[in-house]
C-alpha cells in the first residue's frame, strides 16, 4: 500500500527550511522547532501498563541491542547540568548497588532480558565513579553475571575526575569495564573556576595522563563550548590538549541553556555570560578543524577517535534505535519500539527492585507509526551522511511503498543551497555547517517525513500490542 500524503497537505513549509546566508555557521536556523530529535509515541494508560510490560518482557529480544544502568547521585551540581537528581553520601552507594543487582536477578528470568546479545552497556549518570571500587566492580561483575553481552561487548564507565583515583580506574577495568568516559568540559583553569570544577587544570592533565598509562581500555573526555568567560581561543587551546594527551575518544558539544539549571537562573540575573547563539558554529568549525589537523576521524557530528580502539558503540547504537534494556532508579530504555522510565523514587526503586516486574516503571510510551523510519533518519544524521536506501528499507517495514528521496527532496534540496549539505544520487553528506546543525536539521527532516508518510500503523507496535 502507499499511504503518503499528498505534498499539499504539507502546511508552512518554510517552517523547516534553513536560512540562506553567507554564514550558515551563525545563522542557519533560529529554533523555529525543538532543539531534539524527538518522534515518540503516545502514553499508555496506567491502568494498561503492567499487562503490556509482561508481554514486552515476555518477548526475547531479536535485533540490535545495548543496555544502560543509571547511578542518580551527584557530589556537586554542575552549573549547566539539567539531570540532576539526588545528593551523593557515601552510606548510599553499597546499597543502591544492591538493589541494582537484585534488578538484574529478577530480569534474568524474562526472555526479553535473555535475549539477542548485548553489543554495548553505559553505566551512566549522575556520576558512577562517585561509588566505591568494590561497589563499581561488584555492578560490573553482575552485569556478566546476569546480561548476555558479547565477547566484545563495549562497557562504558561515565564519571568525573574528582573522587575518581586510579584505584577505582584498575577495579573497574578488572571487573570488565573496557572504555572510560569522563566529563572535562574543559581545562582553562578560569572556566573550570566558574563552573563550580574543583580540579585544576594540571591536576585533571595529571589523572588523565595516567589513566591512559594504565592502557586498559579507551579513554574519553567531553568538551563543551559557549561556556562563560570561555573564547574561541581558550576552546582551541582545550582541544589543542586534548587531542595531543593520547586520548582514544572526544565528544565536542555545545553548551545548552535549560530552564532552571544554576547557570540559566545566573544568566537571568546577568551575573554570567555564556556564547552568544551566532558564535557557537564558529567554535564548533574551531574544535573540527582542530581534530582534522591532529589526524583524528569524526565517527558522528559531536565525537572524534584517535584510532580503532574507540568505538562509541552506545551512542551510535541507540541513535540507530537499537532495543535498550535499562536499570536503576530513573533509567530509561526500549524495548520493541515502547520507550521506558524506572521509577526515579529511591526508595520506591529499592523496596520494589528484588521483584522487577511492572512495580518498577514510571511510565511507558507506545512505538512511533514511523518510528524504525526515524531511526534510519537519526542514524545517518548522525554519522554525516543520510544514505536513502536505508530510510526505504525502513519505510517499507512499516508497510509503506514508495521512495524516500522524492518526497524529501524539496527540504534537501533548499538545505544543499544554504550551504548545509551536499547532493549525491544516493545520498546526501552535511557540510561542516550541517554537521553544526545536525540535530536542528534532523528534527525537522523527521517532522517533514511524519507529515509525507504520516498514518501507517508501525508492524513494531503491533508485534507488542496487537
Amino acid at each position: 500500500m502507499n499511504v503518503h500524503r499528498p505534498a499539499a497537505e504539507l502546511r508552512d513549509t518554510d517552517a523547516f527550511f534553513a536560512r540562506t546566508s553567507t554564514d550558515p555557521l551563525a545563522d542557519a536556523f533560529s529554533g523555529r522547532m525543538g532543539a531534539h530529535a524527538h518522534g515518540g509515541g503516545m502514553a499508555v494508560a496506567p491502568e494498561e501498563v503492567a499487562g503490556l510490560w509482561e508481554r514486552l518482557t515476555a518477548s526475547p529480544r531479536t535485533g540490535p541491542s545495548v543496555a544502560y544502568v543509571h547511578v542518580p547521585f551527584c557530589e556537586n551540581r554542575c552549573l549547566f547540568c539539567g539531570f540532576y537528581q539526588n545528593p551523593w553520601r557515601r552510606e548510599m552507594g553499597a546499597p543502591y548497588v544492591d538493589a541494582v543487582l537484585a534488578q538484574l536477578a529478577a530480569g534474568a528470568r524474562t526472555a526479553a532480558q535473555q535475549g539477542h546479545p548485548l553489543r554495548a552497556v553505559y553505566l551512566g549518570g549522575g556520576t558512577p565513579t562517585a561509588l566505591a571500587a568494590r561497589d563499581i566492580a561488584r555492578l560490573v561483575e553482575g552485569l556478566h553475571r546476569h546480561l548476555p553481552l558479547t565477547p566484545d561487548c563495549e562497557i562504558t564507565l561515565e564519571g568525573r575526575i574528582v573522587s575518581f583515583g586510579l584505584e577505582k580506574a584498575r577495579a573497574a577495568f578488572d571487573a570488565g569495564v573496557n572504555r572510560i568516559s569522563l566529563g572535562v568540559q574543559s581545562f582553562d583553569d578560569g572556566v573550570r573556576r566558574r563552573m563550580g570544577r574543583k580540579s585544576t587544570r594540571a591536576e585533571t592533565v595529571r589523572f588523565l595522563e595516567g589513566l591512559i598509562r594504565l592502557d586498559r581500555g579507551a579513554v574519553v573526555i567531553d568538551l563543551i563550548y559557549g561556556l562563560p568567560g570561555q573564547d574561541r581561543a581558550t576552546f582551541q587551546e582545550d582541544v589543542r590538549l586534548a587531542a595531543a594527551l593520547g586520548l582514544d575518544g572526544l565528544d565536542l558539544y555545545s553548551l545548552k541553556s535549560i530552564p532552571g539549571t544554576p547557570l540559566m537562573m545566573a544568566q537571568d540575573k546577568g551575573k554570567l555570560a555564556v556564547a552568544a547563539p551566532g558564535e557557537l558554529g564558529h567554535f564548533y568549525a574551531d574544535g573540527a578543524a582542530e581534530m582534522d589537523r591532529a589526524g583524528w576521524d569524526a565517527i558522528s557530528t559531536t565525537h572524534w577517535r584517535r584510532g580503532t580502539r574507540e568505538r562509541s558503540l552506545y551512542n551510535l547504537e541507540v541513535k540507530a534505535g537499537a532495543e535498550c534494556l535499562a536499570f536503576g532508579a530513573g533509567a530509561g530504555g526500549n524495548l520493541q519500539g515502547h520507550g521506558f522510565r524506572i521509577t526515579p523514587d529511591l526508595d520506591a526503586y529499592r523496596d520494589r527492585a528484588a521483584a522487577g516486574g511492572a512495580g518498577l516503571v514510571a511510565g511507558l510510551t507506545r512505538p512511533a507509526p514511523l518510528g524504525p523510519v526515524h531511526a534510519a533518519i537519526k542514524a545517518g544524521m548522525e554519522r554525516g551522511r543520510l544514505v536513502f536506501a536505508s530510510v526505504d528499507r525502513a519505510l517499507a517495514g512499516c508497510g509503506i511503498n514508495g521512495g524516500f528521496e522524492p518526497h524529501a527532496a524539496p527540504l534537501l534540496a533548499q538545505w544543499q543551497r544554504a550551504g548545509l549539505l551536499t547532493g549525491h544520487p544516493l545520498s546526501v553528506e552535511l557540510t561542516l555547517a550541517g554537521r553544526f546543525w545536525q540535530v536542528a536539521m534532523t528534527s525537522r527532516l523527521i517532522a517533514w517525513t511524519d507529515a509525507r508518510f504520516g498514518g501507517a500503523e508501525s508492524d513494531v507496535g503491533r508485534r507488542a500490542t496487537g
